[in-house]
């Protein structure tokens, strides 16, 4: 007995919970929001510069087919 009490009280906490709606404070959020803008856009000013690979680029290329790519189907043993 009195799993009916438990079960009435558990069913309003969560009633409770799921409906349950602060005030909010825009004030406060805009000035947290608006710090964080601030904070990233002073620490990267620049993007990071990026490697010029373009001597690499057809290095290897006459060397390898576009062949070479695909799998022996061949059965061995």
């Amino acid at each position: 007995m009195g799993r009916g009490r438990q079960k009435a009280k558990a069913t309003k906490q969560a009633r409770d919970i799921k409906y349950y709606s602060p005030n909010t404070d825009y004030t406060a959020l805009q000035r947290e929001l608006g710090a964080t803008e601030r904070r990233v856009s002073s620490r990267y000013t620049e993007s990071p510069v990026e490697p010029d690979y373009s001597a690499y680029e057809d290095k290897y290329a006459d060397k390898f087919s576009e062949d070479d790519d695909e799998v022996d189907t061949r059965r061995i043993g």
